[in-house]
């Protein structure tokens, strides 16, 4: 019988124990850590994903800032806006949501964001540390991957880890995380993407199992060998009648198919998706502490 890895219920967990340093911080004389989130035009799952992460620092006991932007700003003026928060002292960490409007380069954007405030883990500085293991703020998906196979004692060391999918933000970086000397870590890690061959072949090879690839129901039961770990990180809207949306969320993996052959499975929703904003809070909380740049 399969175990369902509860994203929803460890991220809440994760908020309570962060919720309780800030406290103790606060009563120290320290202020509130201080998140600003910076939306440019009106994305629906931004939106959504914006207003998640400002509720979560309510709960976290954090400050939170939220500068919107209809989707005509220049990539000049958001510029500027990320050097205003590089110089604001009260902002402990900023995040510039994605997708950007077609007319902004987004990685001129992260590439100007400080490193020191970069809580989502996107500069090329926080990247470069995490590949040496130096101390840094993980891009939190990846980040909040690890921590679900962290608190649900599943053991990494010398696994086979396929991870499907190679996008600088979930499949590349968390390759690099699993295959680390560190706890978790220590897989052997094969990364698949359009261009692997025979890829079913290396997924029934695999005993950990990262579906990143934005392709809903893309993994099926004869892809998977038995007592697997399957980790779904896809979040695709696919049309519903029946919803009152009239969409519903689908990972990358066939739940239903799937499940009774693995040992573990994160369901979509509640999996994965709440973990990558308790983590941007807990990089949040590395800024103010400044436990990473002095």
């Amino acid at each position: 019988m399969y175990q369902i890895i509860d994203g929803k219920a460890t991220a809440a967990t994760i908020r309570a124990e962060i919720a309780a340093e800030v406290a103790a911080l606060i009563s120290k004389g320290a202020r509130k850590p201080h998140l600003a989130a910076v939306l440019v035009g009106t994305d629906g799952g931004s939106e959504t994903y914006v207003a998640n992460k400002i509720k979560a620092c309510e709960d976290a006991g954090f400050s939170s800032t939220l500068l919107r932007f209809d989707e005509h700003l220049s990539e000049a003026e958001l510029l500027a806006t990320v050097q205003q928060l590089n110089a604001d002292a009260e902002i402990d960490g900023f995040i510039v949501q994605l997708p950007l409007p077609k007319h902004i380069n987004a990685d001129r954007i992260n590439e100007a964001i400080d490193p020191k405030k970069d809580v989502d883990g996107f500069h090329a500085v926080n990247i470069g540390r995490m590949v040496l293991n130096l101390p840094c703020y993980l891009p939190a998906t990846p980040h909040g991957i690890v921590e679900l196979l962290k608190r649900y004692n599943i053991e990494t060391e010398g696994k086979h880890c396929v991870v499907l999918g190679r996008s600088n933000i979930v499949g590349s970086p968390v390759s690099i995380l699993l295959a680390r000397q560190a706890n978790p870590g220590n897989c052997t890690v094969t990364l698949c993407h359009s261009r692997t061959k025979n890829l079913k072949e290396h997924l029934l090879q695999a005993d950990i199992i990262v579906a990143a690839l934005g392709k809903p129901e893309f993994v099926r039961a004869d892809m998977v060998k038995p007592g697997a770990v399957v980790i779904d990180v896809g979040t695709t809207r696919v049309v519903d009648a029946s919803r009152k949306s009239g969409f519903r969320l689908s990972g990358d993996v066939a739940f239903e198919e799937v499940a009774p052959k693995c040992s573990y499975i994160t369901p979509v929703p509640g999996g994965v998706g709440p973990m990558t904003i308790a983590m941007l809070l807990k990089n949040t909380l590395h800024a103010a502490k400044k436990d990473f740049y002095g």
